[in-house]
């Protein structure tokens, strides 16, 4: 890994944890916290925990906060959804946005996710952008192209400041949930082919410094594979990150590697 890039482990919660719940989470964590240095790390609960968490870890050094998705226009009639500013109010600094979740079940498309990338940024607010193909998509052959079109759409119209100012996370969708994990080859050859593709988009020295995560299927005992990867700058945790000390081994991986 580029000493330029700090590495980055984010917690992805989805639609789990009361508030109740988070704060035993970051109790514990913080028992766990010993040679974490070097490595940013980010709580990313659901919108109705995103207060207590928020309370809670402003007096953390090296913690921040993130949300799971916004929506990019900054009010009206978008009954269910959370605006930039509403997002802002709680100190969050990051937002999970394009995640395959959002983008199968949902049906966001590049160009929905570009609208919300850039309306991040007019907030201040640090995308990190998820891409990935399915199995489907690998068996073919096809994966290049997918992770290609994903980047250009998703990003299409930002400038170079905007773009070091956003993670990619690499999510294959075939090992989102399903224990599968991509091995560290796979990984880090896709990890290479996104950096390589944004040298494309933007330049060779703004992708060198771009961080991009792994995510699918992250667990204490493939972290440190996975991390040592000269691509690879962190990892974005589902299930494992619902346990703080199998997140905790997680970190102290990527503080390691």
């Amino acid at each position: 890994m580029s000493l330029l890039r700090k590495k980055i482990i984010a917690a992805n919660w989805k639609m789990n944890m009361t508030s109740a719940e988070a704060k035993s989470f970051i109790d514990d964590l913080k028992l766990e916290m010993k040679n974490f240095d070097g490595t940013e790390i980010v709580i990313v609960p659901s919108f109705t925990v995103l207060p207590k968490v928020s309370e809670i870890v402003t007096e953390l050094p090296g913690i921040t906060v993130g949300a799971q998705n916004m929506w990019h226009e900054a009010s009206g009639a978008f009954t269910g959804e959370v605006s930039a500013a509403m997002l802002r109010e709680f100190f969050t600094r990051y937002v999970i946005l394009g995640h395959s979740e959002r983008r199968t079940i949902f049906g966001e498309t590049d160009e929905l996710i570009n609208k919300k990338v850039k309306a991040a940024h007019a907030a201040s607010l640090r995308p990190i952008l998820c891409v990935g193909e399915t199995l489907a998509e690998r068996d073919a052959g096809t994966h290049h192209a997918v992770l290609a079109k994903q980047l250009k759409g998703s990003l299409a119209g930002l400038d170079t400041d905007q773009m070091l100012d956003t993670v990619i996370a690499y999510e294959p969708v075939w090992a989102i949930g399903t224990g599968r994990t991509a091995t560290p080859e796979q990984a880090q050859e896709a990890h290479a082919f996104i950096r390589k593709t944004l040298g494309e988009i933007f330049d060779p020295a703004t992708a060198t410094k771009v961080r991009i995560q792994y995510g699918g299927s992250v667990k204490a005992d493939n972290a440190k594979l996975l991390l040592h990867q000269p691509d690879i700058d962190g990892a974005l945790v589902g299930g494992a990150s619902l346990d703080a000390r199998a997140f905790a081994k997680i970190i102290k991986a990527a503080s390691r590697s």
